[in-house]
């Protein structure tokens, strides 16, 4: 498996992302995801943001990740699609994203639902506007030759029953998981459960812990966690990664791991990145650079 971060990690301290990759080089991880701006931004324009702008250019972006041995894992595209604005504003944005993304050198690009039932929907409506939204998406995908991921992260896809309808939205092999062991915790599910029904989808995996106080505040009321506070093993999730890793193993997934947390400048996703490390040695599972 190969070992990556999320530049979420570092948006309290107000990094930009070349920030990031000095960090990823220094720390000798080969494996970047970071969310996409379609327009421009004051504070990411300022240098304060570390995510990536649609008006950069991808060629040389992706050359300057060259020298710093990084590459993307995943793009973030993940405005939700669930709601009556998804087609409007989130279609359009993951389509501009596809070109970038090929260019930039990545071959998936993450998407998801929004976080509560939609506002004048019902959910079959909802269902109904999502399958049409990743109808379009995936055809121009598969051109690209680019996997859209649906990550668990919302009101629809923290419910299995339902994340597995919308896994199969498109007869595609481009349509396919992007598992967060984190938000399908808070979401008062079993993550192990998760990854062993849908193991054969998965394609990306965001590595999650979370506190013990915000696991007895809202599990079962949030459905997703935008950045978490918690190391990883420092959580009440530790264990169920281990054998969500254990289950991905033994499955043959050799995909990137995408560490998600708070970075605090460093030193907790430094944390993270050590106890990662070590449960893969446990588990006898080789780390691919």
């Amino acid at each position: 498996m190969k070992i990556g971060f999320h530049t979420d990690a570092f948006n309290s301290s107000y990094w930009n992302f070349e920030k990031c990759l000095q960090w990823a080089q220094k720390n000798d991880v080969h494996y970047i995801e970071c969310g996409l701006i379609d327009g421009v931004s004051w504070i990411h324009g300022l240098g304060y943001q570390p995510h990536i702008a649609l008006y950069e250019d991808p060629l040389l972006l992706r050359r300057k990740m060259e020298r710093y041995g990084v590459q993307f894992s995943q793009l973030d595209a993940a405005y939700p699609l669930s709601g009556k604005d998804g087609p409007l504003y989130g279609v359009p944005y993951v389509l501009h994203s596809l070109q970038w993304a090929k260019l930039a050198g990545c071959n998936r690009i993450a998407t998801t639902d929004g976080l509560h039932q939609p506002e004048g929907l019902a959910d079959a409506q909802a269902m109904d506007l999502m399958k049409r939204s990743y109808g379009q998406i995936v055809e121009v995908a598969e051109a690209y030759g680019i996997t859209i991921n649906i990550e668990v992260h919302g009101y629809f896809t923290t419910n299995p029953d339902l994340l597995a309808k919308m896994l199969e939205f498109c007869n595609s092999p481009h349509l396919r998981l992007n598992m967060d062991t984190g938000n399908s915790f808070i979401a008062g599910r079993d993550p192990v459960a998760f990854v062993r029904r849908f193991v054969d989808k998965v394609n990306h995996v965001h590595v999650k812990d979370v506190s013990e106080s915000l696991a007895k505040a809202v599990r079962g009321e949030a459905t997703g966690i935008a950045v978490s506070h918690c190391a990883l093993g420092e959580g009440v999730n530790a264990d169920n990664i281990r054998r969500c890793l254990g289950i991905l193993r033994d499955h043959g997934y050799q995909g990137v791991l995408s560490m998600e947390c708070e970075g605090q400048g460093g030193p907790l996703i430094e944390k993270s990145l050590a106890w990662l490390r070590k449960i893969l040695r446990e588990l006898n599972i080789p780390v691919d650079k």
